[in-house]
């Protein structure tokens, strides 16, 4: 932890210094670079990021779902390049998420559709023959299908089941099966045939996360909202105070990550 831990200059505890910078962070976009030195996360073995960029170079005309702040899709390009493709659409659900992938992808040509999670594609039958996502809320399979051309694929990286649940379960308590095996890869992979694709791969991984002071654990509860679902500080402040004596304590607070990469092909 950072030498934060110290009294702030206004003279508040380190506490309250601490959540009160973790409260101002900005939350749009997926760019987790602030989290540098307050908390870690080990990173899947495949390398989403660059494996998406290779399919990027192969395909045609790729739509990415859900893109966040536009990050991750720019990265693949750039990798991709020259031989990214034809056409490349993104959408986003959260419009100052959408905003910002606007101002990073419109250099290159890319429109960011403003399109809510539930709502679906606002796109043409068969009109990509690569579909890829990164952390959707939940995949629309049949939407997924009807958008993809015959032969097309879903590539995309998944949270899984039980996500770093130690923080959530620290703050919500023990969640019922119902809600813990939710986004299971198992009931994916079967929700993903019904719609009628079929699974070329399906890998899952859990790994190690780290939060080394309490400001890293408010930015990531107010950033990844349906964790702790109407997160507030006020609302957790003593429990909060307490998990910052722990962190104190222990130098870190550990939690684990699920994710599962998904290969899928249209028929």
């Amino acid at each position: 932890m950072k030498d934060d831990k110290r009294d702030g200059p206004d003279g508040d505890t380190a506490f309250e210094y601490l959540v009160a910078e973790g409260a101002a962070v900005p939350t749009e976009g997926w760019d987790f670079s602030w989290f540098e030195g307050r908390a870690t996360e080990a990173r899947p073995s495949w390398g989403y990021a660059l494996s998406l960029a290779g399919r990027l170079a192969g395909a045609h005309a790729a739509l990415d779902v859900q893109t966040g702040g536009g990050e991750v899709l720019d990265f693949a390009l750039e990798r991709a390049a020259p031989d990214a493709p034809v056409l490349t659409v993104a959408t986003e659900g959260w419009p100052a998420n959408a905003a910002k992938a606007t101002a990073l992808l419109r250099p290159r040509g890319i429109a960011v559709v403003a399109c809510p999670e539930d709502a679906p594609l606002p796109f043409a039958d068969a009109a990509f023959d690569l579909v890829s996502s990164r952390h959707p809320v939940r995949p629309a399979w049949h939407e997924i299908v009807r958008v993809l051309r015959p032969g097309g694929t879903y590539f995309a990286q998944h949270v899984g089941p039980r996500s770093v649940f130690e923080l959530v379960e620290y703050f919500l308590g023990p969640q019922p099966e119902a809600v813990s095996s939710n986004r299971h890869p198992d009931r994916e992979r079967a929700d993903a045939e019904a719609a009628g694709l079929e699974i070329v791969d399906v890998r899952a991984e859990r790994l190690r996360v780290e939060f080394h002071d309490i400001a890293a654990v408010v930015h990531f509860l107010r950033k990844v909202v349906w964790m702790v679902p109407g997160f507030t500080v006020a609302a957790y402040r003593p429990r909060l105070r307490e998990l910052h004596e722990q962190i104190v304590a222990d130098g870190s607070f550990v939690a684990h990550s699920t994710r599962h990469l998904v290969e899928a092909r249209r028929p």
